[in-house]
C-alpha cells in the first residue's frame, strides 16, 4: 500500500489492525486501572452512541435493501461517528462543558475495538455497507500472487447484496461505451 495504490492486501491490512490493538490493549489497561474513577453510565452511553447514530441505522436498511444500495447518508453517518476526529472533538467538548474524566476512554476503547478486532475501517460509497467479497479485488489478490484470505466473520462468501457493481451499472443516455474492455454495444 502506498500513495499510488491505496489498497491493502491481506498481509498490510492485518498490520494496520494490529496498530489498533496495540491502541485498544493501552485504553484497555487505563480502563481497569481507573475502573473505581470511571463513572459508569456516561461511559455506556458514550460508548453505545457511536453505534446508534453511525452504524445500526445503516445495518439495518443494508439487510432491509434487498439487495439495492442503501442511500449514502448511512456510510456518511458511519464514517463521521467512527472517526477518531469526531470522537476526539467529542472528547474535547465533553471535557470543556462537564469536565475531563476517565469515562471518555471507552471513545477510544470503541473505534480501536472496532478496527483492531473487527477490522472495521472507513465505509467507501463504492462497497456494500456491510463486508461482501469483491470479484476485483480477489482478481487482484490473484494479479500480485497472493492468496485469497477467508473472509472476516464469514465461513464461505456471503451473497453480494447491498451494492451494484459499476460494471453493472447502466451507461447514462449520450455516453460512448469503450469497446475492448468487457462492454458491450
Amino acid at each position: 500500500m502506498d500513495q499510488a495504490n491505496p489498497f491493502e492486501t491481506p498481509k498490510t491490512f492485518s498490520l494496520h489492525r494490529a496498530e489498533y490493538l496495540v491502541g485498544l490493549a493501552v485504553t484497555t489497561g487505563l480502563i481497569v486501572a481507573h475502573a473505581t474513577d470511571i463513572r459508569w453510565l456516561p461511559a455506556v452511553v458514550l460508548f453505545i452512541y457511536i453505534d446508534l447514530i453511525g452504524y445500526i441505522p445503516g445495518a439495518i436498511a443494508f439487510r432491509r435493501s434487498g439487495g439495492a444500495p442503501i442511500h449514502k447518508g448511512y456510510y456518511v453517518a458511519y464514517n463521521v461517528m467512527h472517526s477518531l476526529i469526531t470522537q476526539g472533538a467529542v472528547a474535547a467538548l465533553w471535557c470543556w462543558l462537564v469536565e475531563p474524566e476517565w469515562a471518555l476512554l471507552v471513545l477510544p476503547f470503541h473505534l480501536f475495538g472496532d478496527r483492531g478486532l473487527f477490522g472495521n475501517f472507513m465505509k467507501s460509497f463504492a462497497l456494500p455497507f456491510e463486508p461482501v467479497r469483491q470479484p476485483g479485488y480477489l482478481r487482484l489478490l490473484d494479479d500480485l500472487g497472493l492468496k485469497h484470505p477467508k473472509p472476516v466473520g464469514h465461513a464461505s462468501d456471503p451473497a453480494p447484496v447491498g451494492h451494484i457493481p459499476a460494471s453493472a451499472a447502466a451507461p447514462t443516455l449520450g455516453a460512448t461505451v469503450p469497446t475492448g474492455q468487457g462492454a458491450t454495444r
